[in-house]
């Protein structure tokens, strides 16, 4: 619409905002990132959250990795299982440092954690401890440790070495895979993220589901990524119910509704790549209000900010966690990877979401350590999985062809009566 700029997710101007306070109070923290942040074997890698860790930007490790993000973000309680989980990403970290001799130590430790006498610490958070026994009998331990002792016996920088080295990649990819079936199989039976009533009467998500977009650009050229063309684009976004269910709701129901369907992109500026706003004078969707925030100006259908904060029972509405005096306090679903979905607001009034959203073009000298300009002040809602290289060529006037819910349609529940 004509008025996009007052809708326009403001992240620019926030963004600029909060870098200019990050040079005054901490600019040792900007003009030297890479001094507060770990060694790459160690950087991708977080621990177990405690109630109070700090912001995804704020310590010496960021994780990137959206499938690492969606495990953590899982409703769980079990301390084993999520030791498990870190040495195995960390695993992938030694891959890719070639720390062969601390990858396959990790493989020793991973199976030491699931076997036979210590695998009961695990499988008794699960919903049905035969799949969790399923999955750990299943999980590729042997042909990781394999490609790694060969990997190891390989020449240093030769081809063989390589082709060893991508192999236990795709094993550890699988591994980490399976770590996460073990979690998901520990969220409570019938477990769904508390909504205050008063937002009853809005569409909600009950759990994650997967939506894929496809891509084309205006003039049929191809998009470019790293010197290959493709003829389309296509994205795997998981989105997450249980940190944003209000959010993930209005999403996949917009999709469902082919909302998004042949709309543009409506800012591409190596910031954030943004879409959602439909022609007209409207700035967002327009549809049957919710009781508690009513219409926008043009009749969009509004919803709350919605911020969970790691350690909480469930979200906080309608105020960023600064209003509320827990700056800093880290998110459930942090801004910290390339591809990051985020909820489009007015810069003034955190309750004027319709239908506007954005992909974060995550990148370090941007959010530098301890200074993450987005967490707690706009909703994640999901990550993209698959296709995130595209974002880099997906440019203002660009269509989305297609969107649609592939997985986890079940778990939407549309507002009572319609909108």
């Amino acid at each position: 619409s004509s008025s996009n700029n007052n809708n326009n997710l403001s992240v620019m101007q926030h963004a600029a905002k909060q870098v200019a306070a990050a040079l005054v109070v901490g600019s040792t923290f900007w003009a030297a990132p890479a001094a507060f942040i770990a060694a790459p074997h160690l950087s991708d890698v977080v621990g177990v959250a405690d109630a109070k860790e700090k912001a995804s930007g704020s310590g010496a490790r960021v994780n990137k990795d959206p499938e690492s993000l969606l495990r953590y973000g899982l409703p769980i309680k079990n301390k084993e299982v999520r030791q498990l989980q870190t040495i195995v990403e960390t695993i992938n970290n030694d891959i890719g440092s070639k720390r062969k001799a601390a990858a396959l130590d990790g493989v020793k430790k991973t199976r030491s954690m699931v076997n036979e006498k210590n695998a009961k610490a695990i499988t008794k958070s699960c919903r049905d401890a035969s799949k969790c026994d399923a999955i750990i009998a299943n999980m590729v331990f042997d042909p990781l440790e394999a490609a790694l002792k060969d990997s190891m016996d390989a020449f240093n920088g030769s081809e063989q070495e390589r082709g060893f080295l991508d192999s236990a990649y795709s094993k550890q990819k699988v591994l980490a895979e399976q770590v996460g079936q073990l979690e998901e199989q520990m969220v409570p039976a019938g477990y769904v993220a508390p909504v205050p009533e008063e937002y009853s009467d809005m569409a909600q998500l009950q759990g994650r589901a997967t939506v894929e977009m496809t891509f084309k650009k205006a003039d049929g050229a191809p998009f470019d990524i790293n010197g290959v063309n493709f003829a389309t684009a296509k994205m795997k976004m998981i989105i997450d119910g249980y940190a944003s269910p209000i959010t993930g709701g209005n999403f996949v129901d917009l999709v469902q509704k082919g909302f998004y369907n042949n709309m543009q992109i409506q800012r591409s500026d190596g910031f954030v790549v943004q879409t959602g706003d439909p022609e007209g004078e409207a700035d967002g969707y327009v549809g049957k209000a919710g009781k508690t925030l009513g219409a926008g100006k043009h009749g969009e259908r509004l919803i709350p900010l919605e911020i969970t904060v790691k350690g909480d029972a469930g979200p906080t509405y309608e105020s960023t966690i600064e209003e509320l005096g827990r700056g800093g306090e880290a998110t459930v679903l942090p801004f910290s990877s390339y591809g990051a979905l985020g909820w489009a607001r007015e810069e003034y009034d955190p309750n004027t979401g319709s239908s506007q959203f954005f992909w974060l073009l995550f990148d370090s000298d941007l959010t530098p350590a301890g200074k993450n300009l987005l967490d707690g002040n706009y909703p994640c809602f999901g990550y993209v999985v698959e296709g995130a290289d595209f974002l880099s060529d997906v440019k203002e006037g660009d269509i989305i062809t297609s969107a649609k819910v592939t997985e986890g349609a079940e778990n939407f529940k549309a507002a009572p009566g319609g909108d």
